[in-house]
Parts: C-alpha cells; structure tokens; sequence
C-alpha cells in the first residue's frame, strides 16, 4: 500500500530533533505516553551515576529547575513569573478548584478528562454544570464563574474552539481554566490567553512522570491561596525550611510543589528540547500524518495530531498490539497518536494490519 501525503521535509532544527528519538517504529501511543530524547535519557543516567556516587546534594537541583520553568514558559508564550511549578494536573486543579466562591457555577466539558473534573466535583457547596464540547461556548451565561476544559481533548483529540470560548467568556466575565496536557509540545500554546492553564509534560513534552505546571495570569492571582505551601513555595526555599515565619515567594512561585528532582533533570532536556522548535511547523507534520491515516482508512480527515475511531470491541486495539504497533484505546475508540518520530512508515504499518 503506498500512501501520498503532503508531509514537507522538515527544517534542520526539526530534523535535529527527530534525531534524538532513533527509530520508535510503530510506537503512536504519545498521547498515553511520550518517549524521551537521547538527551533526556544521557542526563538522567549521569545523574544516577552522580547520586549513586554520593556527588549530589539537593541545592544543586535549583538551576536546573528554573532553567526548565524558563524554558515552559517560553514554549507557552508566558512570563516565567507566570509559572507555578508541581507533580499532577489534578494537584493543579484542585488549587483553582478550591478559588470558587461557595454558590457559583463551574462550566466544564462532558467526557474531559477526569484530573480537571474531580477537583470541582468534590466542591458539593458549587455546581459543576458539564455540556458536549461543541456546545461549550453557547452554553456560558451569566451565572458561569469558571470554564474549564482540555485545549486538546484526550479521548478524541478534537481541538477546543478556543476564540469562541474566550469571547463567551469574556462577554459574560467567566474566567477560563485551560488543560494543555494533550497540547503542549505538538500544538502552538499561548497560556496568556486564559486566566489559569495546567499541563502535565509526560506526553507530548516526553518528560518523566512528576513534572507539571500551573500559569495564572497576574488579574487572578490573588484569587488563589497557597493551600499546599512548604519549603519550596517560600522566598528563598534554603531560608524557609523551618516555620513558624513563613515568607512565601512573588508571583507564581508562591504556589510551586516541592519537585521531585530527578524527574526534573530529564524534564530540563526534553522540554528545552521543545523550546528551541517552531511548534506550527511540528503540528503541520504531525497532524499531516493524522489526516494520511484518515485517507487510507477511508474516513473523514480529522486535522489531529490524535486519530481516533470507534473500536467498542477492542478488535483494532488488539489486532495492532498483535501487530507490534503500540496504540491505545480510550472511550470506546482506537487512538492513534503521531509525534516527531512517528512517518508515513507507521501509517502504511496501521493501515496493512488492519486490512490482513
């Protein structure tokens, strides 16, 4: 089966990248999952050995942590005083959760993944009204304190329309809370354009698990308290280990998780990675190939870097698995993810499987 494609060569600098990953043949699961780059992997062995050499001391960990917030703030087109540090989506949202005045109402989307759900629905003193995601911007009124959705959503991949939500929430002083997770790292992100964002950097930023972020715009910032503060949170966290003063950091800061740094060390290096790329130039390719695999599927194109289709059965999950190529299924779909590594190679490896 040969499959034509508007794939273009990518740049050098793309190519560069696509280098760090060596040849993942079959692997479309990065929206379950990302793969690291060379990079990421060389750093975290050196600073095993580092640590297992006992030549590692937690002071040292600091330069790199704010050279990775530098570098999510930039890909994201924020000011890095912009940006809180933490572990989970969940532990993010759940600070914004706890924001909402006692009575309003939480605009969130039917089937979002749960991490950005739950947090709100353990607020039994608010309503947390959901509606399909087509239907999100109609339905924000004037009792709407907060929308919350994915930017990308994780079981379909379909795109929010995010101008015409911001323009319903704006027109109705809504706030809006953005899920980046399936977005940054293939999708170009601009995080100033909603109050608050959260993004976990597993995925398509290919970073180790424990890695996440939380941008607020300076308007909202006052509207959080620092539930979870500790060491990390304060001033100069080597000054603030031991209460009962407590000087909390300016901006975001004041809301960083303690990190967990070795996650961290492979995180500086993939999402530096990242950084450095034209991201237009990523989504052009990836979701290129998407729409490759919908035409020798012979379904409608998607435009997605994330191809899903009904699989109720599990019968295609199954039979790709069988095939060696890695997949997921989410909701009763089969999802097929493409990222820098992925070519016209693995969609021609989906499309023979299924057809034998």
């Amino acid at each position: 089966m040969s499959t034509t494609s508007p794939i273009t060569a990518p740049s050098d600098t793309l190519s560069a990248a696509i280098a760090e990953f060596g040849d993942p043949r079959g692997y479309l699961a990065v929206a379950s999952i990302g793969i690291p780059p060379r990079r990421t992997v060389e750093a975290l062995r050196a600073d095993l050995d580092a640590w297992a050499a006992a030549d590692r001391d937690p002071q040292g960990y600091d330069e790199v942590i704010a050279r990775t917030r530098e570098s999510f703030a930039r890909l994201v087109g924020i000011g890095v005083d912009r940006v809180a540090i933490g572990s989970q989506t969940s532990v993010e949202a759940a600070l914004v959760a706890a924001a909402v005045p006692s009575g309003a109402e939480v605009l969130c989307v039917d089937g979002d993944f749960s991490s950005i759900i739950f947090p709100f629905l353990n607020r039994p003193d608010i309503r947390t009204r959901t509606v399909p995601l087509d239907g999100l911007a109609d339905a924000v009124s004037e009792k709407t304190w907060l929308v919350v959705f994915s930017l990308v959503q994780s079981a379909t991949g379909v795109i929010a329309d995010v101008e015409a939500i911001l323009e319903a929430a704006g027109r109705h002083n809504a706030l809006t809370f953005c899920d980046t997770t399936q977005a940054a790292g293939v999708l170009p992100v601009d995080a100033t354009k909603f109050d608050f964002t959260a993004c976990h950097t597993y995925k398509w930023l290919c970073s180790p698990r424990g890695v996440a972020f939380l941008t607020m715009s300076e308007k909202v910032e006052r509207l959080l308290t620092p539930l979870q503060a500790g060491w990390y949170a304060g001033d100069d966290p080597w000054q603030n280990c031991y209460g009962p003063s407590m000087r909390l950091a300016p901006g975001a800061r004041k809301f960083d998780v303690s990190p967990a740094w070795q996650a961290w060390i492979g995180a500086e290096q993939s999402i530096g990675l990242f950084a450095d790329l034209d991201i237009a130039e990523v989504w052009e390719r990836t979701a290129g190939l998407g729409d490759a695999l919908c035409d020798a599927l012979g379904i409608p194109q998607q435009h997605q870097a994330i191809v899903a289709w009904p699989d109720a059965s599990g019968h295609d999950l199954r039979t790709l698995i069988d095939a060696g190529i890695r997949v997921s299924g989410r909701a009763g779909r089969l999802r097929a993810s493409f990222h820098l590594w992925n070519t016209l190679e693995d969609v021609e490896d989906v499309v023979r499987a299924l057809r034998h």
